[in-house]
Formats: C-alpha cells, structure tokens, sequence
C-alpha cells in the first residue's frame, strides 16, 4: 500500500468555444504533465485524440539519462500488458477464420495441458476467469528466473502442475499464464511464430512501423531506456529476458502508432464487427478481451495498463466522445493510469482544488516527522512556497496549501489536514488517501530514523493443525474497492486481494501468518465464537484493519 500514488484530479477547463478548444487544451494538459516531471515522477510521451485530431502529441522529459536523449512523440516504449489486446486481437482474427473457436477447451491446442485444466476454454484465458496461477506470482520469480530465457513451453511448465486458484469462470484473478497459453495458440493454429504473425496481420497492415516484439539485442534507433524512481533518485531498471513476458507484455511502439491502432479498432479494420462487440463486452468483472471495461464519471471507457521492468503505460478510449488517451513512460513508478484520467478529465471539464500560497513562517510550523504506522512516518519538509511529503522509503511529492491547516497534492491521491497545536506546540496530522482517513502525532525525527533503518524482522514458519485455518476461511473488505480472500486446502491457507494471483501464507503462529518473499504478514482477530471478526494486513510499515464480511 503506498502513501504515494497519483491524484485522480485536473485543472479547470473555462467556457470556450469549441474551435478554441485544442490550444486552451494543450497549455492545460502540458502544465498538468509537467507538474509530475517536475515532481521527478514521469518522463515519456503523451497523446490525447479527439476523433483521430490529436489534442496534445508530446514528448516529456528525457529518453535516455546517460545520454541526455529527450522524449519526443518517436520515442518507442515497452508497453507491458498493452500487449494483451493485440493478442486478443489475434486470437479474434483466428476466429474469424474459422481456425478456432472462442469456447474451445485449452486442451484442443496444448496436449499437455493437466486435468485440471479440462473445463478451460479461450474465453476463459481472455478474461482472466480461468484460475490457472500467474507465473509471475510464483514467490521470487523475479529474484531468481527474471534473466532467464525460456519457450512459451517453460513459462506454461512454471504452473502447469499447480492446483487452479478457483474453479474456471468461477472468479477474475489477473493472470499472465493465460495470455501465455494464447500466444502458444496463435502459434500452433496459425503455423507462425507469435511476434511474425502479429507483424504481418497487423503492424503491417495498419503501417505500424514503429511497433513490435522487444528483443534486447536488437537495436532500436529511438528505444527508450527504462529507469525505476527509489528514495534516493532514478536507477537503471533491472534486466528482464524478454522472453518472459511474450503474449502477455513483450510488445513495444510509440504513441502515434497506437492511435492508428486505437482507430482501426473502431473502424473494425482487422477484426468483424462482431468480434470487436465481444472484445469490449464486460464479462462479470469489468473485463473484456484485453480491455478493461468501465464507466467513470458518465463517460464509458475502455482501457487497460502496462508494467514492466522500467516502463510504465496506459491506453484508455472514451467511445462515446471518441476520445483517446495515451501515455507511455520509461519510469516504472510512474502512475500513468492516474495521469490519463487527469488528462480526460481536462477534456471533459472537470475541476481540481485551488491551492492558496501561505507565508514561509507559516508553513514551517507544520514541517516535522508524523508517525503513520508502526513503521511508517510522514516526512514534512518545506521547499521554497510549498510544503513536500515523503513517506517512509519513498521520494517527496509537493504538497500545495487549500487553506490554513489543509494541503493537497497535485500528482498524488494525498489531502492532509494538521491539527491545531497541543499543549506541547506540537501539532499532529490526518492524512486522507483512497477515501481511508489515518491520524498522526509529530515525533522525535531521530526516533523515526531509528526506526525506519531496523531491519526487517525475520519470519519463520511454524507447524500449527490445519483445522484451525477454519476460523479464517472467509473475505474480509479491505477497502471499497478491496477485498481479501482467504481460503484453504487439507494443509494450507491461501490470500487472494481483489483480481490478484492467490498467495500461499504461511503461519508464524496460530493468529500471525506471513507472506513469501514480500515483507506482508496478516493477523486475524479471533471473536468469542472462534471464528475471525477481521484480517489486520501489515504491509510497509503500516496497519490495515479489513472487517470480516458478512
């Protein structure tokens, strides 16, 4: 859970005419994009369409650090999961040939699929709904195979033996292995590798010259380089065989390529009518075929994100106001989601919070360290007119004054209220994120350094009778947009958050249990019935009390 995350907010779009509309627009859109640069929170491209019209098609920040490269619209990136509606849309295509059908079993097409895996048909792969595990869930799969080539084949082996996470269709749980499998699809129905086939029905088709498979020993003349933002600045992102991600998150291309894709989906140019209606069909769980599907604010969107080592992406259409939204970064941390929804909001007129400047002397009396958590504190600091927060472990965002004792910030989902001050002349705070309210008190900042620089402590399973997992069998709400899963088999006890992979947790006592190899651990409080009235999620040094639901 982190303190900072993008603000779903934009700047006031003023009576217009609709002829004045693009210039007032782009000043706009440009100021909102370059407070997150500023911030050192995004560097990449960006481009808002209106009926094919970009709005904004602009480059932001650098490329490439070492060489001091700009961004500009040529700039390709690695788009991750992006990748998944060009895969669907292949699998459409197949289907559209009469080569397969979408409820044909998994099994038709890979011989060695388990069992298990009888009930799993494409649409199933699709829409996330299969239950077969992500292999991207596997603990340490990052630490340990990220640098690591292997076929399509091995990816599928990484889980291929493992129990499903739930019956097929039964639930959503994002799931990488899925899009894999459809990959190897493409390939043994169509009799072309996965990357060849995609160039030839629809790159080239489209005259998509700047989009393809990521091959790391390829030189691309405009690839961007990835970076990932840490406490102490950017650093190069860490190796990742482009091998792994495949059908589910190895494309790459560059804004002006994916608005031409963007407007062949609605001129169903590679695809019939028909299929591209069930590819932007909610299926139960605001999912499509690679597309998230959702209304927000009134405005029907479909969109989807992108995360991958040192890239971060986002793609969103507003059908109904055949507005489009693209940003690509090559900061992993970046909260491009958060910044296409600011950018839409912008069009559609949507107004953000007016910030108030406040004297330095003023200001000063707020800056000191907040305890948030056990292990999780508020750094306040003054910068010139405005206060910065940092969370523990994490780089400071700029927090801009609303009033007296109120700040917000502009690139993250943040309002602080400070208290007046106590008896002592200390004030605490309260700090509101995600709709969730969390009081602080000022403390000792060498305290809090002391603290933060403990190491994390170490966790060792322990037997416990697995009839006890019993009391906890059951979901507990997080959030309003969270739940948490928990269930069991003879001799284990697994979490599932809301469209996440599920997680074996291993216990440390008969309440405690920790995840591998993430520092998260969960504790359940057990009523006088002998069952578990809530979950409390210990993760980044804060508490999180999730209420059992009924």
């Amino acid at each position: 859970m982190r303190l900072i995350c993008a603000l779903l907010v934009s700047l006031l779009l003023a009576p217009m005419a609709r002829a004045e509309a693009p210039t007032y627009y782009r000043a706009k859109a440009e100021a909102l994009v370059k407070a997150y640069v500023d911030a050192g929170r995004f560097s990449g491209a960006v481009l808002v369409a209106v009926n094919g019209k970009p709005l904004i098609r602009e480059g932001f920040g650098l490329a490439d650090r070492e060489w001091n490269a700009a961004a500009t619209p040529q700039t390709e990136f690695r788009l991750g999961s992006i990748t998944k509606q060009f895969t669907a849309t292949a699998i459409l295509q197949l289907a559209d040939a009469g080569k397969l059908g979408l409820d044909d079993p998994i099994s038709k097409y890979y011989p060695a699929a388990p069992a298990a895996w009888s009930g799993i048909t494409l649409r199933h792969l699709l829409t996330h709904t299969s239950g077969i595990p992500s292999y991207t869930a596997i603990p340490g799969f990052f630490d340990q195979q990220a640098r690591l080539d292997l076929t399509p084949e091995g990816i599928i082996a990484l889980t291929r033996d493992k129990p499903l996470d739930f019956p097929p269709g039964a639930q959503y749980a994002y799931d990488n292995t899925g899009y894999i499998l459809l990959g190897y699809v493409i390939e043994k129905v169509s009799g072309e590798p996965y990357a060849q086939y995609l160039t030839e029905h629809i790159f080239r088709p489209l005259g998509m010259a700047h989009t393809g498979y990521d091959v790391s020993a390829q030189i691309l003349p405009e690839r961007a380089s990835g970076y990932t933002l840490t406490p102490t600045g950017l650093k190069n992102a860490a190796y990742l065989s482009m091998t792994l991600p495949y059908a589910a998150g190895s494309l790459y291309s560059d804004v002006d390529d994916l608005l031409t894709w963007d407007q062949a989906l609605y001129a169903s140019k590679l695809i019939s009518a028909a299929s591209t209606k069930a590819m932007f069909t909610d299926y139960g769980h605001n999912y499509g075929f690679g597309y998230g599907i959702a209304v927000r604010d009134g405005h029907r969107e479909w969109s989807h994100g992108g995360g991958i080592n040192g890239f971060a992406t986002y793609i969103a259409r507003y059908p109904d106001d055949h507005l489009t939204v693209i940003v690509l970064s090559n900061i992993q941390e970046a909260d491009t989601g958060r910044i296409a929804n600011q950018l839409a909001d912008l069009w559609f007129g949507k107004t953000a919070p007016a910030a108030v400047t406040l004297a330095p002397a003023a200001l000063d009396k707020f800056v000191g360290v907040y305890q948030l958590g056990p292990k999780f504190f508020a750094h306040i600091a003054r910068d010139g007119d405005h206060l910065t927060l940092a969370g523990t472990h994490q780089p400071s965002a700029p927090l801009l004054a609303s009033g007296e004792r109120t700040f917000f910030s502009r690139i993250a989902d943040i309002e602080i209220t400070f208290e007046a001050p106590a008896a002592d002349g200390s004030p605490g705070l309260t700090l509101k994120q995600n709709g969730a309210e969390r009081p602080a008190k000022r403390v000792d900042p060498a305290e809090a350094a002391r603290i933060e620089a403990a190491p994390a402590a170490e966790h060792v399973a322990v037997a416990i009778d697995p009839q006890l997992f019993d009391r906890y069998v059951g979901v507990y709400r997080l959030n309003a947009a969270i739940a948490l899963n928990i269930t069991r088999d003879a001799s284990h006890l697994y979490i599932q958050a809301t469209g996440q992979p599920r997680l074996e947790l291993f216990p440390q006592s008969q309440t405690d249990f920790f995840l591998k190899p993430v520092d998260i651990q969960v504790s359940f409080k057990v009523g006088p019935d002998g069952k578990a009235s809530a979950a409390i999620l210990h993760q980044n040094g804060l508490d999180t009390s999730a209420p059992r639901a009924p």
